[in-house]
């Protein structure tokens, strides 16, 4: 059988050099795959009705949907920084060096100022995997990422300049298990910001996350999960917050924040019924982000917090019961959760 994963001598888990393979070849097969598609495009007169999923978006057009192509990028890119003996090396990067052009990606740009009601799309969740491939590039000493990293420049400034705007008028957060999820986007936005050197961008993120969050109710975690999580809504605020609040002030939140019964209920695996589903499936994506939420939560806390080890456990027992059905030979599933599996384990 395949070893995908093992453990450092640190207790630290991490993908084995043939588990790096055999994810990658699930993005590396859709990156290029355009049908099916779902694009979520605005149609907003007979024209644009006649343009293929390519027309519109000649970068991420693939792997079903924009966002899922993103952060298929994103994940070949973080493989070859940390396996540069991954054995596909070279076909990976001559899919990125298509795909990644700076046509391609003026292209990507144009879209959000040629259409009307662009200036939503992807909101936010697409927007977070922008910049997490951006921030992937940024950190990436390799003359082809640098190059990759100079053509993406135009669309993270789109981005960057339509989250700036939004996020002084988004009046309430979005607490859904799904991709409208604000406390994700602003993970990922702030990790951006401070590898970015952003202070400006930073600053505002850190705001309206004390904003919307500081001083919260108890989570209703208890009601977790509704029946197309890929996020936990109470795991994903708490997995912001310690990015936000100094660690002792964070650990007197999680308490208030996270009550016992909540936090038992999030510790229970997920049931997945149908992979075939494309939104059943889901659910082997909440295991995954579950897992990187607690091992961000563990490390934050204390090291005399008795929940401390329990969420760090809790937390490798997610990625060990997951890794399993992220290829099942089901494209509802095969099209992203690999990313998802990398990021967990890049924690």
């Amino acid at each position: 059988m395949l070893q995908l994963i093992e453990t450092t001598p640190t207790g630290a888990v991490t993908l084995t050099p043939a588990g790096a393979a055999h994810l990658a070849e699930l993005p590396l097969r859709c990156l290029q795959q355009e049908y099916p598609n779902k694009t979520g495009h605005t149609i907003e007169g007979a024209t644009d009705a006649r343009l293929t999923p390519k027309q519109l978006h000649p970068a991420f057009y693939g792997c079903f949907d924009w966002h899922s192509s993103v952060h298929g990028h994103w994940m070949l890119i973080r493989l070859l920084k940390t396996h540069p003996s991954l054995p596909q090396q070279q076909q990976i990067r001559k899919a990125l060096d298509e795909n990644l052009s700076a046509e391609n990606l003026k292209a990507e740009a144009a879209y959000f100022a040629q259409y009307k009601l662009a200036r939503t799309y992807e909101r936010t969740y697409g927007w977070a995997w922008l910049l997490k491939l951006d921030q992937e590039l940024l950190t990436f000493n390799d003359p082809q990422a640098r190059r990759w990293h100079a053509n993406l420049q135009p669309l993270t400034q789109a981005v960057l300049q339509l989250w700036t705007a939004f996020l002084p008028k988004q009046t309430y957060p979005n607490r859904t298990g799904v991709h409208p999820n604000t406390a994700f986007g602003l993970v990922f936005a702030l990790d951006w910001a401070r590898a970015k050197g952003d202070k400006t961008f930073e600053a505002l993120i850190v705001q309206r996350a004390r904003d919307y969050y500081r001083n919260n109710p108890p989570a209703p975690a208890i009601q977790e999960p509704d029946g197309t999580d890929f996020l936990s809504p109470s795991l994903e605020v708490c997995d912001l917050m310690r990015r936000v609040l100094p660690q002792t002030e964070f650990a007197q939140w999680f308490t208030r924040f996270m009550p016992a019964d909540g936090l038992d209920n999030v510790l229970k695996a997920p049931i997945v019924s149908d992979r075939t589903d494309y939104a059943i499936v889901h659910l082997d994506g909440l295991f995954l982000s579950r897992a990187w939420c607690l091992q961000g939560i563990a490390s934050a806390l204390p090291a005399q917090d008795s929940r401390k080890q329990r969420l760090a456990r809790a937390a490798r027992d997610f990625i060990n019961q997951s890794l399993p059905h992220v290829a099942t030979g089901e494209y509802g599933g095969e099209h992203w959760l690999a990313s998802f599996a990398v990021y967990a384990l890049s924690q």
